[in-house]
């Protein structure tokens, strides 16, 4: 079995003084829920600014995707953002740019190579762009590497959704590859560890658990539903499911639609209290057909209900996670779920489909509903669960009530505790690695 989260190892020694992290197809700075942007651009900023906290200084490499940027950003203090020159930087897709992970690859060197050598201690890539360029450097450097996959091809193409796009076999190789390379490799859940096991068979010793974390700062309950709802321009009394996110066929935004226009058809008084936040961006297969939910809305004639909004940054978006009445996510993948653990830090509660990660950000029937499958009735029936009740009736309804225990659920995913797990990974492919180092050489 894959390892869990080891203990806690104290002591400055064993901690790596920098770390070179690598995200080659999306940037930290970009807007979540752009593009590619999502929750693995949180998941890089967040991570990076506890490590720096603990005393670990990270690099960010990234492609630069505008002329205009600098060749470097502090993010935050111990935190440093650099751009590298790798193909055009517009209009280039995710697909394309394992032809780019060469030129990639040099700009990383070349920032390297100003360095005296051991400047970094350790290279971590995200995804498995990042890995192919990490294992390069990794080995020419001498340090370890460790590498998130954040999602795995296999994994995504056994659960497609309709109209989506398969992952490449392209793809499936370098995933084989960089598991094979990584000293270690982090999953976000045991089920991501046991599927790396599984599908690309990964060394059970060397994939460690270690769960994201969440702003518990930024994400909490504050002042509460109805300020959230005043200050967003919803009405009070309204029934809210919201989904926020990339818009694409995998997280599956038309699932929540056909719920709606399920339950409105069953109670047709519905219509005037019913109001449907779509919350983000087109991306991946999604931007092929960015008209698509708003097509859909019309066909299902529910358009007066649905409130399309672009992506907003996280002050935003957590208002319209408090003024919801419950998050739904019915994505057919998901390597955790972090926006389902912001919802509940802000007190709302959660329907989520039961996979990947899902079960482990929501705790079922006290934090939200988990549902098996993607048929769009099983979600109208969970939405009928959060009918009654609302900001009127005080702390009685539903939402309130599961809130409450989705805020005591998110707490216990803080960043800080996401960091120190990942210093532990870190210390464990250190110390693996001078041992090895030191059987070399007698």
């Amino acid at each position: 079995m894959p390892q869990q989260r080891p203990r806690l190892r104290l002591g400055p020694a064993r901690r790596p003084r920098r770390v070179a992290m690598l995200s080659v197809h999306t940037s930290p700075l970009h807007q979540p829920g752009t593009g590619d942007a999502g929750g693995m651009n949180v998941y890089i900023v967040e991570l990076a600014k506890q490590l720096a906290a603990h005393g670990t200084q990270v690099e960010i490499f990234t492609r630069a995707t505008a002329a205009a940027l600098p060749p470097s950003v502090e993010l935050a203090p111990g935190v440093l953002v650099r751009h590298i020159d790798a193909g055009p930087y517009e209009g280039l897709a995710k697909e394309e740019l394992p032809a780019q992970l060469c030129a990639f690859t040099h700009g990383v060197m070349q920032a390297w190579a100003g360095h005296r050598p051991g400047h970094y201690d350790l290279v971590h890539s995200h995804y498995w762009l990042s890995g192919h360029v990490g294992w390069l450097a990794a080995q020419r450097w001498g340090v370890p590497l460790v590498n998130a996959m954040h999602t795995m091809a296999k994994v995504k193409n056994a659960a497609l959704a309709d109209g989506d796009s398969p992952e490449p076999p392209a793809r499936v190789i370098g995933e084989t590859q960089i598991v094979r390379a990584a000293d270690r490799l982090i999953a976000n859940t045991a089920e991501e560890a046991d599927e790396l096991v599984r599908h690309y068979e990964a060394d059970p010793a060397r994939t460690v658990v270690v769960h994201p974390g969440v702003n518990l700062e930024r994400f909490r309950p504050a002042d509460g539903r109805a300020a959230a709802r005043a200050r967003l321009g919803l009405p009070q009394d309204a029934l809210i499911p919201l989904f926020a996110g990339r818009i694409q066929p995998l997280k599956a935004p038309d699932i929540l639609l056909r719920a709606a226009a399920l339950l409105v058809g069953e109670d047709p008084s519905l219509r005037g209290r019913l109001l449907v936040p779509v919350v983000g961006g087109p991306s991946g297969s999604g931007l092929a057909k960015p008209e698509r939910l708003h097509k859909l809305a019309a066909k299902l004639g529910i358009s007066d209900m649905v409130r399309f909004h672009p992506p907003v940054g996280q002050e935003e978006l957590a208002d319209w996670y408090r003024a919801a009445s419950v998050l739904v996510m019915p994505s057919y993948s998901e390597s955790f779920g972090l926006v389902a653990v912001e919802a509940q830090a802000c007190g709302t509660p959660v329907i989520a489909a039961a996979v990947g990660g899902l079960p482990v950000a929501v705790r079922d029937e006290v934090s939200g509903f988990l549902v098996d499958g993607h048929e769009p009735r099983a979600y109208a029936r969970a939405l009928r669960r959060f009918v009654t009740g609302g900001p009127a009736e005080g702390s009685h309804g539903p939402a309130d009530r599961m809130g409450e225990a989705a805020a005591r659920h998110a707490a216990g995913f803080g960043w800080d505790a996401a960091a120190a797990g990942t210093l532990d990974v870190y210390a464990d492919a250190m110390h693996d690695q001078r041992r090895r180092l030191r059987s070399a050489h007698g």
